[in-house]
């Protein structure tokens, strides 16, 4: 079992930005998702700007206000696709015979958001850059927790992922749209998250950090993810 505090969290996807908008989506709001939508980061100039993603602009619009006035933060970043849509574009010149783009392959890593968020923030703290499976926000809290074990006094959490091209959607079904969150974890004992044997329940019905979002909004205090092979129990203080 791991304790910690989650201080802070953000979240980000179409149409959703306040935690008004995220409390209509948890009571059952539907969300339009056209694959253009992104999110403002106009706190960054706009050279720096040109150069992100949308997925890049989800991570930062969540991460970059909760690291506000953080020195030496630690980040872990979470997803399971990463860059799909640059990663199909650069497929797709390669099979039309059309010349590679260096600035567009750098940047399609799946290192390649931390890689900017150190340089855009100055930041050398410990990064990492996660793909799991279904339960990759468990992982990537697990992470965060054997940083603040080692002594970070605050570790930021993002987990995002964005609408994959066309050609994939037959085979990525865990990304409903395009979100992101992000969390502040401080040490303490708010929240404690254990891994267990199957429980034979169902798994959630969509992706951990959204269910957590929901059971969140919702007030609850205790909820399980459940996978084929393990089950993480997560136990709120009331």
């Amino acid at each position: 079992m791991i304790n910690f505090n989650i201080s802070q969290w953000r979240a980000w996807a179409p149409g959703l930005q306040t935690v008004g908008d995220w409390q209509q989506w948890s009571q059952g709001a539907s969300i339009a998702d056209d694959g253009e939508q992104a999110p403002d980061v106009s706190f960054l100039p706009a050279m720096q700007r040109r150069r992100l993603s949308r997925l890049a602009r989800m991570a930062f619009a969540v991460g970059w206000p909760l690291a506000e006035g953080l020195d030496d933060l630690p980040l872990v970043f979470v997803s399971r696709h990463g860059e799909t849509p640059r990663t199909f574009e650069i497929l797709s010149d390669l099979a039309n015979g059309e010349p590679l783009s260096p600035t567009q392959f750098s940047l399609s890593v799946h290192n390649a958001v931390i890689g900017l968020w150190s340089i855009l923030r100055g930041e050398r703290s410990e990064m990492s850059a996660i793909a799991a499976a279904d339960d990759g926000f468990e992982q990537g809290v697990l992470e965060a927790a054997g940083l603040l074990h080692d002594g970070a006094p605050a570790v930021l959490l993002i987990v995002a992922e964005e609408t994959p091209p066309e050609a994939y959607r037959p085979w990525i079904t865990d990304v409903p749209f395009a979100y992101a969150v992000g969390l502040l974890l401080t040490p303490g004992d708010d929240w404690s998250l254990s891994l267990a044997p199957p429980s034979g329940s169902a798994g959630a019905a969509e992706p951990h950090a959204l269910s957590w979002l929901r059971s969140r909004l919702d007030d609850q205090s205790a909820f399980q993810h459940s996978l084929k092979g393990r089950t993480w129990n997560w136990q709120r203080k009331a």
